[in-house]
């Protein structure tokens, strides 16, 4: 099989209740984001939003665009929104996508499995399928994916993502990555599990990642991530820090606790109505 990196960020997804798209786009305004128009996925189930960073990771601020109770009981309609992905999840950084391929033929799913396979660790992935969505401009988008078989590591471990249609098409670039709160792209993503399931999980990140972790401690876990600009940042696995991380965890939605973004402004931190933001300052030149 060719050589393929894993541990490309693509993007991060944050989900918000049914019918509150509008709503959502305007907080991550007034937090300094240049919020674009997505589109309505395949199927028209969810809808979405997006922050562009100019390191070429974005935001996926996604919504279903009608709660459960709007489908009939029993229909096929019913059925497919209460079986979704997502169907069940908190409202919050849900999930995180790495770059996949597109390829059906150099399946990034059977990477993984076979370097899972060889290295003992029990991670497995799906076979790819294929997904997309229609742009407000009509423009049609195909990707495929490949996601943990495993439920339980949703949002644990990424899915991949990888392009049909050309990239660019789905996630525009400058000048619609600048942003007025000064964000240049993503400093590091912390999900954060419990102390237990950690070195379990630290060997199937490994083995999704494709290397060990370049810094350890007991209950803290980095790996190096680049974007597709070849920036690079911080994926780090921790445990709990403090009574709200254990309320989090203890909540069973132990997983993306974090999100720092490199920014031309002061440090800080600041919490959305379903997620943490922390400022990271540029360098001093």
């Amino acid at each position: 099989m060719a050589n393929i990196a894993t541990n490309i960020l693509d993007h991060i997804v944050h989900l918000v209740p049914p019918r509150t798209l509008d709503r959502a786009t305007d907080t991550f305004r007034q937090l300094g984001f240049n919020v674009l128009a997505g589109g309505t996925h395949a199927g028209g189930l969810t809808a979405n939003s997006l922050v562009i960073f100019p390191d070429g990771v974005y935001f996926e601020i996604i919504s279903f665009t009608e709660p459960v109770s709007h489908y009939p009981p029993n229909s096929p309609e019913r059925r497919e929104r209460e079986n979704h992905t997502w169907a069940n999840k908190a409202p919050g950084w849900i999930d995180y996508a790495f770059l996949g391929n597109g390829s059906q033929e150099d399946r990034i799913s059977t990477l993984i499995n076979d370097r899972a396979e060889n290295e003992g660790s029990d991670v497995r992935y799906r076979a790819e399928v294929g997904g997309g969505r229609t742009r407000t401009d009509g423009i049609k988008l195909e990707w495929l994916i490949t996601a943990p078989k495993d439920d339980r590591n949703q949002g644990l471990l990424p899915f991949f993502c990888g392009d049909v249609t050309p990239r660019d098409l789905r996630v525009p670039a400058a000048p619609d990555a600048r942003h007025p709160s000064g964000a240049t792209g993503i400093a590091f993503v912390r999900v954060v599990c419990s102390a237990s399931s950690m070195p379990q999980l630290v060997k199937n990140m490994s083995t999704v990642v494709g290397k060990e972790p370049r810094t350890s401690s007991e209950n803290r876990y980095t790996w190096g991530l680049q974007s597709v600009e070849a920036k690079t940042f911080e994926l780090i696995l921790s445990a709990p820090l403090d009574d709200g991380e254990v309320c989090f965890v203890q909540g069973c939605t132990a997983g993306i606790y974090e999100i720092g973004i490199k920014a031309a402004r002061a440090g800080g931190t600041v919490e959305t109505p379903y997620g943490k933001l922390t400022w990271v300052p540029l360098p001093d030149d």
